[in-house]
């Protein structure tokens, strides 16, 4: 596969999720919709690799590779799904687009990927320029709309985290038995946090919760994570977390046609600057290459 075409499928992905996400909660609550769609991906993934006859590698390589996409799998993934509760689905992948400035600090530390300093300052800079107008934006922010922030916040962090843990491992996976170690981790703990903390099969499930679960669990799941995972092996982390400038614009404008979510003039002044910071980036980068 082409890492362009992985990487566009990870952003238009990406860009849905957010309203999925908030959507499949409604209803029968968030810790079921997360359980119920990692459960369906991990059937997915696990059925993909014993059709293509792939075995989950057990060396300690592996195993360290498999806890560290099980961080963005689990623990990333479970916080963006309480925050969802309480905030617009476009708020969300506006928050998540700070994830650069957290993986560039932890990839300069970490990984060594400082590049040029300047051109990436100025691109985070207006970055985070254009999502603060974004978030500005919004109603007066309330105490629930602060516990969403901080959700999503902490999912940004975790999810950081992850690719900086991934690639410092480096195992020589393939990005679908990745996923599949991941998910291996993951289940379990979904299934295990639901009982201990819900444990009430719900009563009945909305039509756009149902349709929901099932999209994010075998599409956002099963191609969204196999194509992320494919990506980071073969970008810098810091490239791979410019996924999360992009997705703002679409999530934003599908929550205001699907969902009914306010659009105000600063969005579209934030959309424009991070899309500006994108150039920039992507100027710079091929500067370097050069």
């Amino acid at each position: 596969m082409a890492v362009s075409l992985a990487y566009l499928s990870v952003v238009l992905i990406w860009s849905t999720t957010p309203l999925a996400i908030k959507w499949s909660g409604e209803g029968p609550g968030f810790l079921f919709g997360a359980s119920a769609r990692m459960a369906i991906g991990g059937c997915c993934v696990w059925l993909l690799l014993l059709l293509l006859r792939q075995r989950l590698p057990s060396d300690r390589k592996s195993l360290l590779a498999y806890a560290g996409a099980a961080i963005h799998i689990y623990g990333s993934m479970l916080a963006v799904y309480w925050g969802a509760q309480f905030i617009p689905s476009g708020w969300v992948a506006v928050i998540f687009g700070l994830t650069p400035m957290m993986t560039a600090l932890m990839a300069a530390f970490w990984l060594g990927e400082r590049g040029a300093l300047l051109p990436r300052l100025t691109a985070y800079g207006l970055g985070i320029g254009g999502l603060f107008l974004m978030i500005e934006s919004a109603a007066e922010v309330g105490p629930q709309s602060l516990k969403g922030i901080v959700g999503v916040l902490l999912s940004a962090f975790l999810q950081a985290s992850s690719s900086i843990w991934v690639k410092r491992v480096h195992a020589p996976l393939p990005s679908l038995q990745l996923l599949g170690g991941g998910l291996a981790l993951s289940v379990p703990a979904y299934l295990a946090t639901w009982w201990v903390a819900d444990g009430q099969w719900p009563q009945q499930v909305p039509s756009a919760s149902l349709i929901s679960i099932a999209y994010l669990g075998a599409v956002a799941t099963t191609v969204g994570f196999a194509c992320y995972f494919y990506v980071l092996k073969h970008l810098a982390a810091t490239r791979v977390a410019l996924i999360t400038l992009a997705t703002p614009v679409t999530a934003l404008a599908l929550g205001h046609l699907a969902n009914r979510e306010p659009v105000s003039i600063q969005v579209f002044a934030g959309a424009g600057l991070i899309l500006f910071a994108l150039f920039i980036h992507e100027f710079s980068g091929r500067r370097r290459g050069r």
